[in-house]
């Protein structure tokens, strides 16, 4: 399976993608309960991510996609504050409470968001698009981190590698989300 690169200035296809892999995913139902911005909400909250200089993005055809960051020692990513009560109060809350978990130990690979559409999902989409990355990282004596936002996802990053970090975060009624790591593999390089 090919696995693109994809530049912040061609990143339409890629938000496509994000949005139609998490139309039905309880997660992004609950952090934009607004169902007519919703799609809206989550192409911004991706975007976000690209505007991060370490922000790498990765597709497979229209079928799958992932946004990586590359992260320093001690660097915490930072939303700021949201309103209280406004639209994305949840995301600034979720995005808080995982915050506090995240690693900042040592520089790691950041999986802020990965998604395959619906109709090619349990077809290797995204162990490609892990396996990839991961290939790379462990080039690099990388650990990674992600935070698992479903018990089938979850499920994939355990066959990858990645071990869960603590238990899973909530916030009010949230669906769980795990946070998780993996430690760079050996490589013969």
């Amino acid at each position: 399976m090919d696995i693109d690169t994809v530049y912040a200035s061609d990143a339409g296809g890629l938000m496509d993608t994000l949005a139609s892999a998490f139309a039905a995913d309880p997660l992004a139902a609950w952090l934009f309960p607004d169902e007519d911005r919703r799609a809206a909400y989550q192409d911004g909250f991706y975007r976000s991510f690209l505007g991060h200089p370490g922000a790498e993005a990765y597709a497979a055809g229209g079928e799958g996609a992932a946004i990586w960051l590359r992260l320093k020692a001690g660097e915490r990513l930072d939303a700021g504050d949201a309103p209280p009560g406004g639209p994305l109060a949840r995301l600034f809350a979720l995005g808080a409470a995982l915050a506090a978990r995240h690693p900042v130990d040592r520089p790691h690979v950041y999986l802020a968001v990965m998604g395959v559409v619906p109709p090619a999902q349990g077809r290797g989409i995204g162990s490609a698009l892990l396996r990839d990355r991961l290939a790379r990282a462990d080039r690099d004596g990388l650990p990674a981190y992600l935070e698992a936002s479903s018990p089938g996802s979850r499920a994939l990053y355990l066959r990858h590698g990645f071990a869960d970090l603590g238990g899973p975060v909530r916030v009010e009624d949230s669906p769980a989300v795990q946070p998780m790591r993996r430690e760079p593999a050996a490589t013969d390089s």
